[in-house]
């Protein structure tokens, strides 16, 4: 892309984000646990600009592999058409390109991966003798998760939401400002929902175990920027 393109105050923020990196000399190498809706998505943005680390998320890795034509992504491709699931080699390797990068100089977030035991152990053999500092974990009952997903609502064109049971519009299927509709997430069902957490807990206990001297939990029904400052503290 050319510099031309990009807007001055964008260059001017990743001339301070570098700067700042550049200071840092510590590193931290760190796996998200947590449901779906735990608040992944919102904590680990926050501390990857805190401690200069790269946030991987395995299915946003995947999609820019194949997108990128990397030979990893060009395996995944030819799987994912003949609608066969990506195997634990190919989505490791997509992660052993991507921690390589320098944005993952200072460590990384990994978010979706490892998902189960053989996959940790990968994980550790990519990673030689560095190994995994901390696990977080993301904890919340799942009755409060339920009404967290199922009740959340979203403005499309500006990303604000609301939740039913805990910050409902002021007209119910309408945007505050705008007035627009309010739209949901076709998966957002309690069915579905309840399906993805049996899954997530019954594939995630094990990885926990496998990890347990390195594993943080953290209750996540709190406010998000009491859930950050436990998670800093976990960091430490």
């Amino acid at each position: 892309m050319s510099l031309g393109k990009v807007a001055t105050v964008e260059l001017i923020h990743e001339l301070e984000r570098r700067f700042k990196c550049s200071e840092v000399t510590t590193e931290k190498r760190t796996i998200f646990f947590g449901p779906p809706g735990a608040g992944k998505g919102t904590q680990a943005p926050r501390i990857k600009d805190e401690y200069c680390l790269c946030h991987l998320s395995t299915g946003d890795m995947l999609r820019e592999a194949v997108r990128s034509g990397t030979d990893m992504g060009k395996k995944a491709k030819q799987l994912m058409d003949a609608g066969k699931l990506v195997g634990d080699d190919v989505v490791a390797g997509i992660v052993a390109d991507a921690i390589k990068g320098p944005e993952c100089a200072k460590g990384f977030i990994l978010d979706g991966f490892p998902r189960t035991v053989p996959q940790a152990k990968i994980l550790d053999g990519l990673l030689y003798q560095q190994g995994i500092d901390k696990v977080i974990n993301l904890e919340i009952d799942d009755d409060l998760l339920i009404k967290r997903v199922t009740g959340r609502m979203i403005h499309t064109p500006s990303g604000r939401t609301y939740n039913t049971f805990f910050s409902p519009p002021r007209v119910a299927g309408k945007d505050d400002v705008t007035g627009e509709p309010l739209t949901k997430r076709g998966d957002d069902t309690e069915e579905k929902l309840k399906t993805r957490l049996n899954e997530f807990h019954d594939k995630t206990t094990p990885v926990l175990r496998y990890y347990s001297r390195k594993v943080r939990n953290i209750d996540a029904n709190d406010m998000v920027d009491n859930i950050t400052n436990k998670i800093h503290k976990a960091l430490e």
